[in-house]
């Protein structure tokens, strides 16, 4: 995986016109950089440098005691260093003779953003003092194509994720009842977990998030002592994380009430307009749109129906994180910045998650995932199609 991915940033390099991409790190345990989790998925402890040329063979500079478990990764020419990193990284800039040097800077892409400020400093220091002054410039738009540009090895491991989450759900519906609490819900997902051996997506305490009935504390809260009731609905997101990748994923269920055969109508309406709004940005998407586009076409279709409209993105981006990359599916708020003008790239991996609040029910949501194609966006999920009948 790694040298289909730093294969893939020589290739990126050289559609961006950028000479050198430099990722260097200290410490990295304790302060990491998102982009070692792409281009070498180890920690390093004195200062170490990642220089990836346009052309040529990538190259680590690493203190003397890492340099034989970097070396065993076989992706880099590896050189050790004892007393201090800075002469033999600008020997080797000097030798690779980069015009423009990228660096993990970012005003809008976290994971862009892991060079930090005193790093920073003392890099610009080191390239000064070696006639390389100005030549930095942000690595935000190669990370968000590296990390958007998912390998055929990569989609495998976010399936095989996206199909034990979705049977997890299943073995939630075959469990759950009125009575239960959205703790012993989460706990129950919590042990089916662990007896897989994997992890999940996010922080434990907030994975799954399990929300039930009008009032509930919503998806990015910690389940409560909150009962399950007839008449609710009930939503989980949640998601595993194996081999380096994870999923993120919600499904909604709906509790009949005593001589209910189906959920009443105002359920119904509402999370089928949800259901049909992801089929057509699916259906719509493709390379070259910019993320406002798609999330304006589902936040139009909603609000048409008469339902206010959802106060958060459409999608984001999955793969090795949660929310992995760049692109996202945005609306022009001030908060996203930059984003929502950011191109669709084919083989990207979106959420489509669109919500509408559901007066004395709860909420109606679905999250499903795709990959887009130059036809549109193909499901790695398997659609919820209708709420689920507890």
């Amino acid at each position: 995986m790694l040298k289909e991915k730093i294969r893939q940033a020589g290739e990126i390099l050289r559609e961006e016109g950028i000479d050198l991409w430099l990722t260097f790190v200290r410490e990295s345990e304790t302060s990491p950089d998102p982009a070692l989790d792409l281009i070498l998925q180890e920690n390093c402890t004195w200062q170490s440098a990642f220089m990836i040329p346009a052309g040529g063979r990538p190259v680590a500079i690493v203190g003397s005691l890492d340099s034989a478990r970097i070396e065993a990764r076989e992706v880099y020419e590896v050189i050790g260093y004892k007393e201090g990193i800075g002469r033999t990284l600008t020997e080797k800039i000097d030798e690779i003779g980069p015009g423009t040097i990228a660096v993990n800077f970012s005003e809008n892409d976290v994971m862009a953003d892991g060079l930090s400020h005193g790093m920073y400093l003392i890099l610009e220091r080191y390239l000064s003092e070696a006639g390389y002054s100005g030549k930095l410039v942000s690595s935000e738009k190669l990370i968000s194509k590296l990390r958007g540009r998912k390998t055929p090895g990569e989609l495998e491991r976010i399936t095989r994720n996206i199909e034990l989450t979705l049977d997890i759900f299943s073995r939630v519906t075959g469990m759950i009842k009125p009575g239960m609490t959205e703790r012993e819900v989460a706990a129950f997902i919590l042990s089916e977990v662990d007896r897989e051996g994997v992890e999940t997506s996010w922080d434990r305490s907030q994975c799954p998030a399990v929300f039930t009935g009008p009032e509930s504390a919503g998806a990015h809260a910690e389940p409560t002592g909150r009962k399950i009731e007839k008449g609710h609905v009930l939503n989980i997101d949640f998601g595993t994380r194996m081999l380096g990748y994870c999923s993120d994923l919600q499904r909604t269920w709906y509790f009949l009430r005593e001589g209910e055969e189906d959920a009443p109508r105002e359920v119904r309406e509402p999370f089928h307009v949800i259901r049909d709004s992801i089929a057509l940005a699916a259906e719509k998407i493709r390379p070259g749109m910019e993320g406002r586009e798609i999330d304006s076409l589902v936040r139009d279709y909603i609000t048409g129906h008469g339902y206010d409209e959802f106060p958060h993105a459409l999608g984001h981006q999955v793969g090795q994180k949660t929310h992995d990359g760049a692109g996202l599916l945005c609306p022009e708020w001030e908060r996203y910045g930059k984003l929502p003008y950011l191109k669709v790239e084919e083989s990207q991996v979106y959420t489509l998650e669109p919500r509408i609040n559901i007066p004395d029910y709860g909420v109606a949501t679905i999250e499903e995932i795709i990959v887009v194609t130059e036809k549109g966006g193909k499901f790695l999920s398997e659609p919820q199609r209708e709420l689920i009948l507890i």
